[in-house]
């Protein structure tokens, strides 16, 4: 079993990573420990707003990959369980307008 998860950095920032055990790697970041961008004290303490579950190790970091190329926008919706909002979020999509919202 693996997860993806996303940490909620004490300056707002999001953290997204994946791991087998994710009380302990929560627990690291929250210390200091095992990534860089947790390591600065202004980060710290984290809190853990958004995580799931998979299979195997490679489907947690394909969706850890995935998650980290998305705006800040999309992050909060996922966290929010707001899923029909993430197509809409996604990078350089346009809004096709609706025929209301043309004078």
């Amino acid at each position: 079993m693996a997860w993806t998860y996303i940490l909620e950095c004490a300056d707002g920032s999001f953290y997204v990573g994946s791991t087998t055990d994710l009380e302990r790697r929560i627990s690291q970041h929250d210390r200091g420990e095992g990534a860089e961008y947790t390591t600065p004290s202004r980060r710290r303490p984290v809190r853990l707003v958004w995580a799931v579950q998979f299979q195997r190790r490679d489907e947690a970091y394909a969706c850890e990959k995935r998650i980290q190329g998305w705006s800040r926008a999309k992050r909060i919706a996922l966290i929010e369980g707001r899923y029909e909002d993430l197509p809409a979020l996604a990078r350089g999509r346009c809004r096709r307008p609706l025929a209301e919202d043309v004078p």
